[in-house]
């Protein structure tokens, strides 16, 4: 299935929730244990992990999942223009200095913009208005991620040349249901991949850094958005109630899933033991109530997440919202296959 133009299916300019994910090149393990070379390559991951940090503190964007294997990563970000619509011409502009710095210390970290590095951009109204899109744009933080990560690595390699296999994959998440089955997908990587066994062991993960965070490790989760999505709140959609974060560590404070921590770590621990049967531990009889909630069944569930990346090309959801989609320069209909369709039709 070929892929779309960015622009037929994303606009930074609206609140849009996107699977995205990048392989190297050859699919080569140059984020971990490479065969071919005998060395290991896991500082990489540590890396990435790093840049999405920094990006998360200063892009109009939500982190709401990640996790990073041996030779390819994926995120679930969700563009927050309303949130960069707050922020005035100042915060703009230092912002993006903090991102593409003009200058850095001898650790290589941003230096704090000077007040003529800040005017540059706050008195250029054109570029002024081309950053403040840029804060919440998706591609452009794929864009910068991967342009950083491949230059360090080609450099530690003393080599030139690609380093990413191609341009991103970019699924947008167009309903509650195709964004549990992704997150559900990113989290459960690692134990599906045989690289860990338990959630708390699936290092480079967004649901590890969670749980650590809830053991105690207060900031190891700081820097991605709340899981639940407080029920109390305005729509997400709604300009009325963006939830800035104003601790320096995230974009905004609005969740993302109806439910809990405690039940979304029970759902990926029961979907674990059905995807891989000879996990420790007793599997429960009864299905998660949210996939209840959601009328999926449970042998679709499972199925939903093992192939989640093989089944969605452009956009993701149920047969009902995406062919209620269009395109947004040529109004044409997104395509869904027949298998998603087939997995989905219950919860249509």
């Amino acid at each position: 299935m070929a892929r779309l133009a960015r622009g037929e299916v994303f606009d930074p300019h609206e609140i849009t929730i996107v699977h995205a994910m990048n392989r190297v090149v050859r699919r080569a393990f140059l984020l971990g244990d490479d065969p071919l070379t005998g060395k290991n390559y896991d500082h990489r991951k540590a890396w990435i992990e790093l840049r999405i940090r920094r990006f998360a503190a200063q892009f109009g964007i939500d982190v709401l999942v990640f996790a990073i294997l041996s030779n390819h990563f994926h995120t679930v970000l969700r563009s927050r223009p309303d949130v960069v619509a707050t922020w005035d011409d100042s915060e703009v502009a230092r912002r993006w200095l903090m991102i593409c710095p003009v200058r850095k210390d001898a650790q290589g970290e941003p230096k704090e913009p000077t007040e003529a590095e800040l005017n540059a951009i706050r008195n250029n109204p054109k570029r002024l208005k081309k950053i403040r899109s840029r804060l919440s744009d998706i591609s452009w933080w794929m864009r910068l991620m991967c342009q950083a990560i491949g230059t360090r690595a080609n450099r530690e390699d003393e080599i030139t040349g690609r380093f990413w296999e191609g341009r991103f994959k970019a699924v947008k998440l167009l309903d509650e249901a195709s964004l549990l089955a992704c997150a559900a997908y990113v989290d459960l990587n690692p134990i599906r991949a045989a690289m860990a066994e338990t959630l708390e062991g699936s290092d480079f993960t967004s649901i590890q850094r969670r749980i650590q965070s809830r053991a105690g490790q207060s900031l190891a989760d700081a820097w991605l958005t709340p899981l639940t999505l407080d029920e109390r709140a305005e729509a997400m959609t709604s300009p009325l109630n963006p939830c800035p974060h104003h601790g320096g560590h995230r974009c905004s404070n609005l969740g993302f899933l109806a439910l809990s921590l405690e039940e979304y770590l029970q759902l990926l621990d029961w979907t674990a033991r059905q995807l891989a049967p000879g996990k420790r531990g007793q599997t429960p009889a009864s299905q998660p109530p949210v996939l209840k909630r959601l009328s999926l069944e449970p042998k679709a569930w499972c199925t939903l997440v093992r192939n989640f990346g093989q089944l969605f090309h452009n956009v993701a959801g149920t047969p009902h919202k995406v062919d209620h989609q269009r395109t947004r320069l040529t109004a044409r209909r997104f395509y869904l296959s027949r298998a998603a369709r087939k997995l989905f039709s219950a919860a249509a």
